[in-house]
């Protein structure tokens, strides 16, 4: 919202009260003033002439020798370009000795040969802004309405003496977007009076024209006004409104129209204005579109409705999209000489929802959309009939017609006085509060410790007992309210048993060179179809209603394909090998239409792709496999205290049939590891891509749900023996071991795999695979006669359950 000061000085005497300074003291107040922008930028000793004749240049077709009265009494000799300087123009004239914008100096010279005596000016060249101005300001001289007297300061007559304020109002302030809400505004926090217009209804003299309302959609209008002017002339504005208008950030268009913006300005009430002559009736019914119905509005773009849309019809034909933009076949032309004016109040959120949808916004959909001030429509409309009168030559036509459902309900707060000062911090007497609410004007009466406090309805933004409190602490004085410290009792801080293990994940995988990412819990149907989902096969994609865009349009269910996109974005960045993980939320349901909200899990993931390069002198670099991500899970297993992760191979779609497995913890699956299809990666741009992905629920039950135990170093040496065997290709390898830790007893402390062999003399379908048993006992030297009976018997049941041979 821009304010101009000069405005709003007719509204609360500023006096003494520089334009930084009121900015200042509404930035204090909680309205927070972003801009003081002096309009005057560098305008001196230009003077409003009178261009007394003009004659061609002698010596150039372009040019022209003017003669000019400025007021300086002998009349000056002005050499001028501009192809639209006439006789009988009022003209701004800069005066040998002015300055302009830009840094300009004007002085005496010679065109051609031709002395010229100072320059007329366009609207640019005094500062004023191009893209405002009305069309036929934006090319040659500005030509100043015939009333102006000559030699009289032009920047004063076009309002260029004014400074505005660019205010940032927050989206509850909806009462500061007109002149009015500013006035009361300043008036609360100067306590100073405030001086509003108050026009009067103008009254029908004989037979007026016919104006019929109907409402058909109540909850989205309740309350619509209307009246009709006659004789209406079109034409420019005045000086004056124009000036405020550009001091607002509005284009001068014509009287009828400025008005109606002007009355926008002040009063902060949208007005429209139809062509009375294409009203079918004089009749306005308000409804909501037909399915396919559509409406040309004023910018020529035909626009298809919904059954949301709300419009003004007139019985037969829409004439506009209510709140939001009038229709082009009721657009006052230059023909028009009766207008029917518009004032209406419409639910904001039937704006919202229309000018969402068909992406068209408006200064009088942003006012409709944050709400107005019901008890202003009718006082808008009559200062609007009031200024046609005055400046379009305009005649009452009818008695003011209006449709209203429903009473304006009186908003009535009540507010402890205990409850203030808790809240404060600080003592503030009743005296000084009851000051505040009359500086706000709002009527108060207090009775044992309570202001019952009534709300006008131009504050919609206050509703209970803290926006109450709210609105005294900001006139009070923020800066006036002592800063103090939280006091009471404290306990110390610390991580839940979920947060440590989480921490204790991310610290682990950094340590083998793992970097962590946060991706969107968006994605797309496509990220999502290229992968199976192992872990959790039931849960199907979560679809959002008004999704961003087409790449974030479904809730993850696996973390996978995002890690893949940014392994893809690293690559293409010239990164030889990336490391990758993340541990986010995934969201889980079987539902094919919600009827509840989906899970929420936490899910683990990691990739690695790329040659990794490694920290040794000679710069080797390692290529990851399988094994390498199996360890590297495993040490993290390791760290957790997790045991008992069992590995069987699968082949889910999007993963190589060979080398992958998804990973067990007594019988249900917690994860996958893997690497991705040749030809997935491919797509992405990859080459081997091996991964990882974790359900951290099993895994958080499992590790928290038993305390880590801690034993003493062994004192006596431990023995070991390797171990050959033989034995059918398809044997897996944690049978073999689990069969080995079964019959090993206490004393078998470790089994480590060291070889697996296959073809020659081993045998077509059989497999040579060895491991290291490491044999303890804690309370003495285990001699080799009880290390080789338990040896033997780990080789007996290993030859009985999978008839395993030793290898010879």
């Amino acid at each position: 919202m821009r304010v101009s000061y000069q405005w709003l000085n007719e509204y609360v005497n500023l006096e003494g009260v520089s334009p930084e300074e009121l900015a200042e003291q509404l930035t204090r107040g909680g309205i927070e003033v972003d801009l003081v922008e002096l309009r005057d930028r560098g305008v001196n000793k230009v003077v409003v002439g009178h261009v007394k004749s003009v004659e061609p240049h002698p010596d150039a077709d372009r040019l022209r020798v003017c003669t000019v009265d400025a007021g300086q009494g002998e009349l000056l000799n002005i050499v001028c370009g501009a192809p639209n300087v006439a006789a009988g123009q009022k003209v701004p004239v800069a005066l040998p000795g002015a300055r302009l914008p830009g840094g300009i100096k004007i002085k005496r010279s010679k065109l051609r040969g031709v002395p010229s005596e100072g320059m007329i000016c366009s609207a640019q060249e005094l500062g004023l802004p191009e893209k405002l101005l009305p069309k036929e300001q934006q090319d040659g001289i500005l030509v100043l309405s015939q009333g102006t007297e000559v030699g009289e300061d032009a920047k004063k007559l076009l309002g260029l003496d004014d400074v505005v304020l660019e205010l940032d109002l927050t989206p509850n302030r909806s009462d500061c977007l007109s002149m009015w809400g500013i006035a009361y505004e300043v008036g609360a926090l100067l306590d100073r009076e405030v001086r509003l217009p108050q026009p009067a209804e103008r009254r029908l003299e004989g037979k007026g024209k016919s104006v019929t309302i109907v409402l058909d959609a109540e909850e989205d209008c309740p309350l619509y006004a209307a009246q009709v002017v006659d004789g209406i002339r079109l034409g420019p504005s005045p000086q004056w409104m124009q000036n405020r208008l550009l001091a607002a950030g509005v284009r001068p268009i014509n009287n009828v129209v400025d008005i109606t913006n002007y009355v926008m300005l002040e009063y902060g009430q949208p007005l429209h204005a139809f062509d009375y002559h294409q009203v079918e009736n004089g009749e306005i019914v308000v409804r909501r579109a037909t399915a396919g119905e559509t409406v040309t509005t004023l910018d020529g773009v035909t626009r298809a409705c919904d059954h949301e849309t709300l419009l003004i019809t007139d019985g037969t034909k829409p004439i506009g999209i209510a709140g939001v933009m009038g229709g082009e076949n009721s657009e006052v032309t230059e023909e028009t000489t009766t207008l029917l004016i518009e004032s209406a109040y419409f639910a904001p959120e039937s704006v919202r929802r229309t000018t969402r949808r068909l992406g068209l916004r408006s200064e009088a959909s942003a006012r409709f959309e944050k709400g107005v001030d019901p008890e202003r429509i009718l006082p808008a409309l009559q200062r609007a009939v009031e200024l046609m009168e005055e400046l379009a030559s305009g005649k009452v036509a009818s008695a003011v017609t209006g449709e209203q459902m429903g009473e304006i309900d009186d908003v009535t707060v009540d507010l402890r006085h205990s409850r203030l000062i808790g809240v404060l911090g600080v003592q503030v007497d009743e005296q000084a509060v009851t000051d505040i609410f009359r500086r706000l004007r709002f009527p108060t009466e207090v009775k044992e410790g309570i202001y019952r406090v009534q709300v006008p309805s131009r504050r919609p933004d206050i509703s209970i007992e803290v926006d109450l409190i709210e609105e005294v602490a900001r006139l009070y004085g923020y800066d006036r309210i002592p800063t103090t410290l939280p006091w009471g009792q404290q306990s110390p801080g610390s991580l839940t048993p979920e947060q440590r293990l989480r921490r204790t994940i991310r610290h682990t995988l950094r340590d083998v060179g793992f970097h962590e990412v946060v991706n969107y819990s968006l994605t797309s149907p496509d990220a999502l179809r290229s992968l199976e989902q192992v872990i959790h096969p039931k849960a199907r994609p979560v679809r959002i209603s008004m999704p961003m865009s087409d790449e974030r349009k479904l809730l993850r269910t696996s973390l996978v394909p995002q890690l893949l996109e940014t392994a893809e974005y690293n690559i293409h960045r010239r990164e030889e090998g990336v490391s990758l993980f993340e541990m986010g939320r995934v969201y889980l349901t079987e539902e094919k239409k919600l009827t509840q909200q989906p899970e929420e899990r936490w899910m683990l993931a990691g990739l690695t792709t790329g040659a990794l390069t490694s920290k040794h002198w000679q710069g080797k670099t390692a290529v990851p496999d399988f094994f390498s991500l199996k360890g590297e899970l495993e040490l993290l297993f390791q760290r957790l205290g997790l045991t008992g992760i069992r590995y069987e191979a699968v082949q889910p779609e999007g993963y190589h049939p060979g080398r992958t497995a998804r990973m067990k913890l007594e019988d249900r699956v917690i994860g996958l590891i893997g690497q991705i299809h040749p030809q997935t990666a491919e797509a992405h741009d990859l080459e081997d891509v091996f991964v990882f992905e974790l359900d951290l629920l099993p895994v958080m039950e499992a590790v928290l749900g038993e305390m880590l135990q801690y034993r003493p170093l062994p004192k006596y040496p431990a023995t070991t023996r390797d171990l050959a065997l033989v034995v059918d290709a398809d044997v897996p390898a944690d049978r073999l071991q689990d069969l080995i830790h079964a019959t090993g007893g206490e004393w078998l402390r470790s089994v480590t795999l060291f070889d697996v062999f296959t073809g020659g003399r081993i045998g077509n379908g059989k497999k040579s695979v060895a491991y290291s048993l490491s044999y303890q006992a804690e309370d003495r030297t285990l001699t080799d006669e009880e290390v080789n009976e338990v040896h033997q018997a780990v080789i007996s049941t290993l030859e009985k359950e999978l008839g395993a041979t030793l290898r010879q």
